[in-house]
């Protein structure tokens, strides 16, 4: 059953364009071709990356955040509450006012108190400066050694360095999806699930399909501003601020021109024409061309966030935060404040409230307690 489907998986009419085999890209006189089960080393790799980032974490990310002066902010710790924790657990992180007052009635607390516990406890939940830093530090690391070996690699006639940076490449954003679980979640989360999802089935479906060319420049145009992001990251949790604003020019100037110029008028141009220029379309044509297409949506919704950045930054001289990230909240807000110090209107007193309360039980005849 496994062979029968092995085989109806891999017709030569699926994947390859008319009038060509898979028996062609056998290996003979010499000539080696790339071959779907090379990558099945790619899951062995991912997880010693795996291994490999947690102890660059510790031993280099962690003393190098340390030296370059990243300090976690402090918090308060939140007061025990089974009924809150449970809510904040199983129904939701951020309750509306009318069930923040039922939970607040519920555990004999005012509104006000009740709204910084989750506040508090939502703080809690958020990484701390250091893990992003860690965490950057490591990408930076791995795309910019990609990057480089990338470029070698495309000038020089090394077929054996082109399987292994294909493969590292592969196991990297295996690796990804292995660590989703531990790793900061943004605001973007979803978009980068679905990117790794394509990513690795475009370097999957490249290699086995022998589109070496095509997608060794895929991978080349997207290491070159990778880097440079995690850079930016890095130095945006220190104090080096015009190194930050310095680097995240450079990158939306890289990102914009590899990825919403280079990418479809060179990639996607490529391989939606010239590729079918001297055959018809087939199968492999356009789930290839639909990958491809998925990866520039996520291109110009990535645009779109580091635009409303440049707009910030032109506004206030500065970078301010990355909007994809979740900003850890103080322990009081606006709003609360007004609920807290109500103005007064024309001199009158403020109709709730302790004040108003005690006002009304005099006016009725009652003294205060003592």
């Amino acid at each position: 059953m496994w062979s029968s489907l092995h085989e109806w998986f891999w017709q030569d009419r699926f994947w390859l364009p008319p009038n060509v085999s898979w028996a062609e890209l056998e290996d003979r006189d010499g000539l080696v071709y790339a071959h779907p089960r090379d990558m099945l080393a790619a899951l062995p790799l991912a997880l010693a990356l795996v291994a490999v980032r947690f102890v660059f974490e510790r031993f280099v990310g962690l003393p190098l955040s340390q030296w370059l002066g990243v300090r976690d902010r402090a918090r308060k710790p939140v007061k025990p509450n089974a009924v809150l924790e449970k809510h904040f657990l199983t129904e939701g992180w951020k309750p509306k006012e009318p069930q923040m007052a039922l939970l607040a009635a519920r555990c004999g607390l005012t509104l006000r108190q009740t709204q910084h516990w989750f506040r508090r406890r939502r703080n809690q939940d958020r990484p701390c400066l250091t893990k992003k830093f860690c965490e950057a530090s490591w990408r930076f690391v791995f795309y910019l050694c990609s990057f480089l070996g990338g470029f070698s690699v495309l000038y020089h006639p090394l077929k054996l360095a082109m399987y292994w940076w294909y493969l590292l490449e592969l196991s990297f954003y295996v690796s990804l999806l292995i660590t989703l679980p531990f790793d900061i979640k943004r605001k973007d989360f979803k978009e980068q699930v679905a990117h790794h999802f394509v990513t690795i089935t475009l370097i999957t479906f490249s290699y086995s399909s022998n589109l070496l060319r095509i997608g060794s420049l895929v991978l080349l145009l997207h290491d070159s501003s990778d880097y440079l992001l995690e850079a930016c990251k890095m130095f945006n949790y220190t104090h080096f601020r015009r190194v930050c604003d310095t680097l995240f020019i450079v990158f939306s100037l890289v990102f914009f021109y590899t990825r919403l110029v280079l990418f479809p008028t060179q990639i996607l141009y490529t391989t939606y024409y010239e590729s079918v220029a001297n055959s018809g379309p087939f199968f492999g044509y356009y789930f290839f061309n639909t990958l491809l297409t998925m990866l520039q949506l996520l291109h110009v919704f990535w645009s779109c966030l580091i635009l409303r950045m440049i707009y910030s930054f032109a506004k206030k001289g500065q970078m301010e935060k990355d909007v994809r990230s979740d900003v850890e909240e103080s322990d009081s807000s606006d709003g609360e404040a007004a609920q807290e110090h109500p103005r007064l209107k024309n001199g009158a007193a403020p109709t709730d409230g302790p004040r108003s309360r005690a006002t009304g039980r005099l006016a009725n005849g009652h003294t205060l307690a003592t």
